[in-house]
């Protein structure tokens, strides 16, 4: 009787503590939520005439710490990147074959209340080289909704990549806290209300009919 007592004891304690376990993951998942967790929503890559394009969509809520950062007129740069890498079997990583880059500097103007958003070809969109595309906007949402969606970037010509052979699509999207002011850099590293970022990989095919598969 007193080893049947025990056992249904420890039975109650276990089951207890996997009731706690699982309210704390759904407790961090709920959390993690809130705090905007970036997404990738929609990811393609096409042909179109002599070059392959990824478009794609995310999805994330700016973070308070980053949006008063913003409106205080520190600039924020995000990153996007593609490296085309291909299989081999011989070896323990592939072989990175192209990488490409695309920076998107958002800042707040004060004086006209507006959001400037730049785009730039490079990691560096401070230097303004290789730029691409400068555009205006009256409110935040507007501004995140064009950093949001990516369409037709090109991160290849079709001559580059070998018909018949398997590649594989790395791709990131990250706020660079590398372009921060020092004091910004060292309170922002390793916070996680500072972290919007996520990334994905997509097979990539090139057939002998240069058609995607």
């Amino acid at each position: 009787m007193t080893d049947s007592f025990t056992r249904s004891c420890k039975n109650d304690w276990l089951r207890h503590a996997l009731r706690l376990l699982l309210a704390c993951f759904l407790v961090a998942g709920a959390w993690a939520r809130a705090e905007g967790l970036t997404e990738i929503t929609q990811l393609r890559i096409e042909r179109s005439e002599d070059e392959w394009q990824l478009s794609a969509q995310l999805q994330f809520d700016m973070p308070t710490a980053v949006e008063d950062a913003l409106l205080k007129g520190i600039p924020m740069v995000f990153v996007i990147s593609a490296d085309v890498l291909r299989d081999r079997w011989y070896w323990w990583t592939d072989k990175k074959v192209l990488s490409t880059e695309r920076a998107m500097r958002l800042a707040y103007q004060p004086l006209t209340r507006r959001w400037r958003l730049n785009v730039n070809a490079g990691a560096s969109a401070s230097s303004g080289v290789g730029l691409a595309l400068n555009q205006s906007f009256d409110t935040l949402a507007q501004a995140l909704s064009a950093i949001k969606r990516i369409s037709k970037w090109k991160i290849a010509d079709a001559a580059e990549l070998d018909s018949g052979v398997k590649y594989r699509l790395d791709f990131r999207f990250r706020l660079d806290l590398g372009q921060l002011p020092r004091p910004f850099q060292i309170g922002a590293i390793g916070q996680s209300d500072w972290d919007i970022s996520v990334s994905a990989q997509v097979p990539l095919v090139v057939t002998p009919s240069n058609e995607q598969r």
